[in-house]
């Protein structure tokens, strides 16, 4: 696969009770992550937010792309800010088991419920 063929889509929206959600679609590897990047220098990390990522359309990640979703969680913490991990896919779910990354991230089953447990 050539670079150009890999495609990382990311959509950033922020939900009305205030975390921002980042859902990324695609490929997040060593040819993405400067995307994953620029997208994060727009996500204002304050004190008592929350950003929520969305992978449930990911369907690769190598680990540029956990070194990238690490670094944003150390920012976060910095910040006083929380991060969290929706939709893991089971291949995925599997690497974040196997790297401890399931230790590391607070990991929900879908958005919804990431964003539920950020209002409780």
């Amino acid at each position: 696969m050539t670079e150009k063929e890999r495609t990382l889509d990311i959509a950033q929206r922020p939900d009305p009770s205030g975390p921002i959600v980042l859902r990324l679609d695609g490929e997040l590897d060593y040819h993405t992550v400067p995307r994953l990047k620029q997208a994060l220098d727009d996500v204002p990390f304050a004190q008592g937010s929350g950003v929520i990522f969305d992978l449930s359309g990911l369907e690769y990640c190598d680990s540029s792309g956990l070194t990238a979703l690490i670094a944003a969680r150390h920012r976060a913490d910095a910040a006083g800010s929380t991060v969290s991990i929706a939709g893991l896919r089971p291949h995925l779910a599997r690497v974040f088991g196997i790297t401890g990354l399931d230790q590391f991230f607070t990991l929900h089953s879908s958005t919804e419920q990431a964003l539920e447990h950020l209002r409780s």
